[in-house]
């Protein structure tokens, strides 16, 4: 018989599990939802730190392996996989697996707080901290609103948001503040992810992370490492508690997909070659910022600069710059008489926009600054993550930006990036953008998490008369550059590109 342990997430108890544990429970399952000390609403509990919660986990733990031959599953939500990891590394041998659901990787010496994304949350929970001595407690949501900051509530309905809310308890302050402390003993127990694909994560990211090359995530190409996705929001045991429970049964059997190890197998989907014959062009580099310049024309010329998507890993190489379609955009510019240009941005992280912003601005300052470049005609291109990065210059564009294009980009940040009070949403600055052009290319087997962003900036750019030429690609996917055949976006491709030139030559 397979046991369950369910830890919940920031401010919920066991009575969060309700269903899918009734779920696991008709499927022959035995189940142990956990209620952290602290999280039952009768009152906060002072000096309640990580260690508390990890030893309430290990109490489930002993109580769920107490019968001769029972497998012990833990299972850890969002905040609740710190103390599950914890006390897994001090129960290894009796956990057959842990499951991450829409969870952050712990690591050893670092506290639940750093993998809250949202720079807001975590300013004001160290604050408590510093005027409480760690002894208080971080209020709950207090209504459906709110819960969106700590992840997407897409497909609770508002019922169950309201009985969250009613049962939402304080949280400790001090569970989020002491550091996890581990002996290696967990590395060897198998692990699986399950993604919420709602709250801004899928299976397809996280291989292309994997694909990136960073050391610290090859781990989650182990064959021990699975991968589940649920089409829903950060609570999956409230908006699909049978799915979540089947998952949860799958997971237990080892079952699940299985990343590809970096450097096997074909060339990840950044580094494939760009497939269209693009012409050899000079190409003059200035410390990040590559000028890829026509071999006819003479200048001053136009250029448009590509600002690659993220977030990449800082230690990827080659860097975007050099990446094959950045490369194959820059050329193709120049085929047709202007300068383009790659370059490599600092968006590393979900928390790394402002960063990146100021990368952008300092590549644009050196391509105007340059003899060869017209500084009155530029335009700049975004790509995919990199779309947030347009709000800055839509929102206050100046004279000599003659268009904004982007391409499958993403236009809001996503419910788990943790950027809800962020200057980077591109639908709300798009309400300054006035007379500037914007060629748009859009993905039409986009994911729906990044289309409906996408539809919201066509909303609200219409709703201002911003004039957004929209160019369809129906066949193609997110970057189809490198994931399609290159008949379903060739047309298009030539389309937006010729486009953008128009608007820098006219």
């Amino acid at each position: 018989m397979t046991a369950f342990v369910l830890v919940p997430g920031m401010f919920t108890g066991g009575h969060v599990w309700q269903e899918t544990a009734a779920h696991l429970t008709a499927a022959g399952a035995e189940v142990h939802p956990v209620t952290p000390t602290g999280l039952d609403g009768a009152g906060g509990t002072p000096g309640a730190d990580l260690e508390t919660h990890i030893a309430d986990v290990v109490a489930a733990i002993d109580a769920a392996g107490a019968a001769q031959g029972r497998r012990v599953v833990l299972v850890g939500h969002d905040y609740g996989i710190h103390p599950a990891v914890g006390a897994a590394d001090r129960r290894a041998g009796h956990v057959a697996r842990i499951v991450y659901l829409d969870a952050a990787m712990p690591r050893d010496g670092v506290s639940a707080l750093a993998s809250v994304t949202d720079e807001a949350l975590r300013a004001q929970v160290t604050g408590r901290a510093r005027a409480e001595g760690g002894d208080g407690a971080l209020a709950p949501p207090a209504g459906r609103a709110q819960w969106q900051r700590w992840g997407s509530t897409a497909g609770v309905d508002d019922t169950e948001l309201d009985r969250l809310t009613a049962l939402a308890a304080p949280h400790p302050l001090g569970t989020l503040l002491q550091p996890l402390r581990l002996t290696g003993a967990v590395a060897a127990v198998p692990t699986t992810g399950v993604l919420c694909t709602g709250n801004g994560v899928s299976i397809e990211l996280v291989q292309r992370l994997v694909d990136f090359g960073d050391p610290a995530l090859q781990i989650l190409a182990a064959p021990e490492v699975t991968f589940f996705e649920l089409a829903t929001g950060h609570w999956p045991m409230l908006s699909r508690p049978a799915e979540l429970a089947e998952v949860l049964l799958r997971a237990a059997a080892g079952q699940g997909h299985r990343l590809i190890p970096a450097g096997r197998g074909e060339p990840p989907a950044h580094l494939r070659p760009f497939p269209l014959e693009v012409p050899e062009v000079p190409v003059d580099r200035r410390g990040h910022v590559d000028l890829h310049l026509p071999t006819d024309a003479e200048g001053p010329l136009p250029a448009v600069l590509f600002v690659h998507g993220g977030p990449v890993p800082a230690g990827a190489r080659p860097t975007p710059r050099e990446w094959p379609g950045q490369v194959g955009y820059a050329r193709s510019a120049a085929a047709r008489g202007v300068v383009g240009v790659t370059f490599d941005h600092r968006l590393h992280d979900t928390a790394d926009y402002a960063r990146a912003a100021d990368d952008v601005a300092a590549a644009v300052e050196v391509v105007r600054s340059d003899p060869r470049v017209d500084a009155d005609r530029v335009a700049l291109w975004f790509f995919s993550g990199g779309g947030l990065l347009s709000a800055d210059w839509l929102g206050a564009p100046p004279a000599w930006l003659r268009c904004v294009a982007a391409s499958y980009p993403v236009l809001a940040p996503m419910p788990n990036w943790g950027m809800a009070d962020s200057r980077f949403r591109p639908a709300v600055a798009v309400g300054g953008a006035g007379a500037l052009p914007v060629v748009l290319v859009r993905a039409g087997r986009e994911s729906p998490e990044i289309a409906a962003t996408v539809e919201d900036f066509l909303a609200a750019a219409e709703g201002r008369g911003t004039d957004v030429e929209v160019v369809d690609v129906p066949g193609g996917r997110h970057g189809f550059e490198s994931a399609d055949a290159p008949d379903e976006w060739r047309e298009p491709f030539h389309h937006a590109l010729d486009r953008v030139v128009t608007h820098l030559t006219a």
